[in-house]
């Protein structure tokens, strides 16, 4: 069986930063190079247990998409192969083989770029009690999981590491980045997700809703970064068992969060223990998007 990841430990690289899931090191003037470990997070908590394979699987759909959708918008992948990083990544070959990337660095947005093409999780929520969600005016009587008249882009706050995102309006987010910029990125976002869903269908899959990060270069000009489409990032439904009217079997972290939504836990560190049972049959999830996405 292939050895977990649940922290890197690179002496001769510089860590930057250490992320819910990934471990980021600062290489030179212009590059970065994202290590996808195997750790899970789940309401903002990172689990103590490593899901096995979850950081290739990860790296693997980033790197598919990146490709797949480079007509729509640049992205920051420079090459997700060791044997092009910098001589200095040379003795930790191994280790980052299949897991890492090299990529360009660039200034992140402030903003999470959410996308939803179906009524789900806490837009759902939110539309139980008001069908006006995020300045949307949404049409009475949808149920839960039900595919929205069109998608809509429904921005976020970035948190710190144990804090909670917050949805933000269109006209917050023009004050945080302009008007122009504010209209690009919601253009750009709904485009990803349009021509991801697509093709995700053809193969059995149903995005219900993703969530993408975009990035400024040194040119200032608008990119795709960090992961894309991936079952961390994104809510994957089986089209084949798909029944709108309540919650949807899934290819993504949310039967992790059914488990943990069924125990007496405040959702706040520490987590609780991960049965066996349960890192199992999340890795399987993980897996089968995988193989229905990339065959």
């Amino acid at each position: 069986m292939t050895k977990t990841v649940y922290r890197t430990d690179f002496p001769d690289l510089t860590l930057l930063h250490r992320g819910k899931v990934r471990d980021l090191y600062d290489l030179d003037r212009q590059h970065l190079l994202m290590v996808a470990t195997d750790r899970i997070s789940a309401y903002d908590v990172v689990m103590a247990e490593p899901i096995p394979e979850k950081g290739r699987i990860l790296t693997a759909l980033s790197r598919f998409w990146f490709v797949y959708l480079a007509d729509i918008i640049p992205n920051h992948l420079v090459s997700a192969d060791p044997a092009d990083f910098p001589a200095v990544c040379a003795p930790y070959r191994q280790e980052l083989q299949g897991r890492s990337m090299l990529i360009k660095k660039t200034r992140p947005l402030p903003v999470e770029c959410i996308v939803r093409g179906y009524i789900s999780g806490s837009f759902w929520q939110a539309y139980q009690q008001d069908t006006t969600v995020c300045g949307f005016e949404l049409p009475p009587g949808l149920r839960e999981s039900e595919k929205l008249p069109k998608p809509l882009f429904t921005p976020s706050t970035k948190a710190e590491l144990g804090d909670h995102d917050e949805n933000i309006s269109l006209a917050r987010m023009e004050e945080l980045l302009g008007v122009e910029l504010t209209g690009r990125v919601r253009e750009v976002s709904l485009a990803l997700y349009n021509m991801a869903a697509a093709y995700a269908l053809d193969r059995g899959i149903i995005i219900a809703d993703t969530k993408f990060e975009l990035g400024l270069d040194e040119n200032d000009r608008l990119i795709l970064i960090d992961e894309v489409l991936t079952p961390d990032s994104s809510r994957f439904w089986p089209a084949d068992q798909y029944h709108p009217g309540g919650p949807q079997p899934s290819f993504d972290k949310q039967f992790l969060r059914d488990y943990l939504s069924g125990l007496d836990w405040p959702k706040s560190p520490p987590p609780p223990p991960l049965p066996a049972e349960i890192i199992d049959k999340t890795a399987a999830r993980y897996r089968e998007a995988l193989e229905r996405l990339l065959g």
